[in-house]
Order: C-alpha cells, then structure tokens, then sequence
C-alpha cells in the first residue's frame, strides 16, 4: 500500500535521511515501499529538545530516522522516559508513557514517534502560555 504525501510549496521532508525541498507549486508524492520519512514541521533540532517531553520525542526521532545508530539514542531515551514518568501523576499519560516504551523496544519509532505527541500536547497544556521554543504543530496529523 502506497504512502501519499501532499506537499506544500517549499515544504522540505526527510526520506531515509535524504531531506528533501518541494519546488514551488503543491506536489503529492506516493511511496510504494517502506522508507523513514518525516515532514519538516516534525523535525526538531537538538537545541529544540528543551522541555521533557521534546527530550523524549527528540532520541525516538533519530532512531526512527537513523536506525543503524538507535543503540546511540536508546539510552538517552529511557533516561528522559523514566525522568518524566517520575514527575508525571496522570494514569492516562503514564500509560501513553509504557505504549510508547513497548513501541520504541519494537523498533516502531514512526508510531512512537506519533504516540509522543500525546506527551507533547499533554505538557504544552500544563506549560499553558509558557512559549516551549517551537511553533504550534496543532493537531494535523
């Protein structure tokens, strides 16, 4: 089953470590096999890593990203998981926390990585107008 991705002018994404610019009209894409892809708006550099909940998103990124290196963001990984889930009181999260730990132990970091946005949106709302250093993604995937 083919991937379609729906490009807008200058979006830039990354295909197996590839990034890639679109020209400057709308394209769609279509992926007819497997490959790590991620749009820009779900990169975040390292220094953009500056909440706990980005710090998590940020190893699970590059393993998903870079799976011949996972074993060098593993252990960063469980590191900011288990920090987190030490100061987090919420069941619902903490459960969203252990999912995401069976899936990044799977090696399914593209559902992790989706699953972590639950952390994302979960710590801007505890954050409230607090700007965490990266533009609202909202809720489009």
């Amino acid at each position: 089953m083919a991937l379609k991705l729906s490009l807008k002018p200058g979006e830039r994404f990354v295909v197996n470590g590839a990034v890639l610019q679109n020209g400057d009209r709308r394209a769609v894409l279509l992926l007819q096999n497997k490959a790590s892809i991620l749009r820009e708006k779900d990169i975040i550099q390292p220094e953009e890593a500056n909440s706990p909940a980005k710090r998590i998103y940020f190893p699970i990124m590059m393993m998903y990203l870079a799976p011949a290196e996972a074993n060098k963001y593993y252990d960063e990984f469980v590191l900011r998981l288990n920090e987190f889930m030490g100061a987090v009181l919420s069941t619902d999260i903490l459960k969203e926390c252990v999912s995401l730990s069976r899936e990044v132990m799977a090696a399914d970091y593209y559902k992790a990585l989706t699953r972590c946005r639950k952390l994302l949106a979960f710590e801007q709302g505890l954050l409230g107008d607090v700007d965490p250093g990266l533009p609202d993604r909202g809720a489009e995937d």
